[in-house]
């Protein structure tokens, strides 16, 4: 990911607030403003949007947005805001999340919590590109039948919160 992708993806997933970014309820905010706050050319957000990894970000005419992983605390965003902006799906097979071996003892009491974040990200295969950390030791199997889940633009699967009883499978990864 280019140097420009991360700024605009750190800015509108995580600092908009601190950094005084007007943006919608769902996201999105003007590009011109993102421009002026990261000094860069429409030509050069163009390229870090084409260009990134995991096709983060969303352009629609002349506004911006990353299409999921956003903060809660000092962004404009809402969950409820975010999930009317996606699509509602009904997955029948396993969605996958990635963890650590450290982090099993508190997801086996817990379940899986978004944190700092809107919503957990799952994954549609356990070697699917997006939704899933390019590190983990542990695959989490979950079902999701009970569970609101969402897809973004860029085809993360999402959802609030995943309760201990819905993760059926744990799998290492070699």
């Amino acid at each position: 990911m280019s140097r420009d992708s991360r700024a605009i993806s750190k800015l509108l997933r995580h600092t908009a607030g601190e950094r005084g970014l007007t943006m919608s309820a769902d996201g999105w905010a003007a590009i011109p403003d993102v421009l002026r706050l990261l000094n860069l050319s429409r030509d050069r957000l163009d390229l870090a949007v084409r260009e990134n990894d995991k096709q983060r970000l969303q352009v629609d005419g002349d506004r911006i947005r990353a299409c999921q992983g956003h903060s809660l605390e000092n962004m404009p965003v809402t969950r409820e805001a975010l999930e009317n902006s996606w699509e509602r799906v009904y997955p029948d097979d396993l969605l996958w999340h990635g963890t650590n071996r450290g982090a099993l003892p508190a997801i086996r009491r817990e379940g899986l919590k978004p944190g700092r974040r809107t919503h957990i990200h799952l994954a549609p295969a356990k070697d699917s590109h997006v939704g899933r950390r390019t590190s983990v030791e542990v695959l989490l199997g979950v079902d999701c039948r009970d569970l609101e889940v969402y897809r973004a633009p860029n085809g993360v699967l999402l959802t609030r919160e995943v309760p201990p009883d819905a993760i059926v499978r744990t799998d290492a990864v070699h």
